[in-house]
């Protein structure tokens, strides 16, 4: 109701086991707590928040123009409205190791269940976008060590994403993944893979928990689930399909209603208002307060 029935440390252990499954997870990207809710009713395994779909609720492109504190406010919001562990991108660590420190702190506050943090130079620019540079694979481990040594729920995950599959080519983006492993990584993220044989290639060298994403329009093919299991995946990541969705229902609305001078049209296309309230849990708060459920809904409502 008001907040989440369960702790942090329980959604984190609960992440972890599901990690250790054998399993795929799907975990779509969250647009903001409500649609967290909507995740969860739909029953996915736990949410994401996308740092390119934060940037862009704020306006911005995604080059490294939010910040930690944007981030963990936007997290905390979050996970006040969902069961489900939630995994966050932490771009860059958002500064130097120390910052990345901190910043892993403020997401251990925020009550998320992991993060992952990339090997791109401060500012980075979106994973699957041409002209990314990533910083020595030393530094990555520095950033990755000073991570480790600031969390202090040993439960919170902690992923490294690789982007150097389109900087560096597949082999030196699977030395640098086996490097952060032994930095201490729970798992690993490996960036704008191009096809299932890299994906395969990838699963072969690296032993810990491995996140494919299945972002669109972008430089990896979209592999369905059954691939994405049978090729021993542990998460497949859907971190922006939410946004485009929403946002291309969005302009559909706005053109139907400049032209036609009304949203009668749209009605059958929209959540109505009794869902909106069996979402949010209107009845579930005349527990506290008989005052806020004293009201029936008109039918077809």
């Amino acid at each position: 109701m008001l907040h989440t029935h369960t702790t942090p440390g329980s959604r984190r252990r609960r992440f972890r086991e599901q990690l250790g499954s054998g399993r795929l997870l799907k975990i779509p990207g969250a647009i903001n707590p409500y649609s967290a809710k909507l995740i969860e009713q739909a029953g996915f395994d736990a949410a994401y928040l996308s740092g390119a779909v934060l940037a862009a609720d704020l306006g911005l492109p995604d080059i490294g123009l939010t910040t930690s504190t944007e981030v963990a406010a936007r997290a905390q919001q979050v996970t006040r409205a969902t069961d489900l562990p939630v995994l966050v991108d932490a771009d860059t660590g958002f500064g130097e190791p120390m910052n990345a420190a901190r910043t892993l702190q403020l997401m251990e506050d925020a009550g998320l269940a992991g993060l992952h943090l990339e090997d791109q130079v401060n500012p980075k620019r979106c994973g699957h976008l041409d002209g990314k540079t990533v910083v020595p694979r030393e530094e990555m481990t520095r950033r990755l060590r000073a991570v480790i040594d600031g969390r202090r729920d040993p439960d919170f995950l902690i992923m490294a994403r690789t982007d150097a599959r389109s900087v560096e080519g597949l082999d030196a983006a699977i030395d640098r993944a086996k490097a952060y492993v032994d930095a201490g990584a729970d798992a690993i993220f490996p960036e704008a893979l191009a096809d299932e044989a890299e994906f395969e290639a990838f699963r072969r060298a690296v032993d810990v928990p491995l996140l494919a994403n299945m972002t669109e329009f972008g430089k990896s093919r979209l592999l369905d689930a059954a691939t994405l299991e049978n090729l021993g995946y542990n998460i497949a990541l859907y971190p922006v399909t939410l946004f485009r969705l929403a946002m291309g229902a969005i302009e559909d609305g706005l053109r139907t209603l400049a032209v036609e001078g009304t949203q009668e049209s749209l009605l059958p296309r929209m959540q109505t208002r009794s869902r909106l309230y069996e979402v949010l849990g209107y009845e579930d708060y005349d527990t506290f307060d008989s005052a806020v459920f004293n009201f029936t809904l008109p039918p077809g409502n």
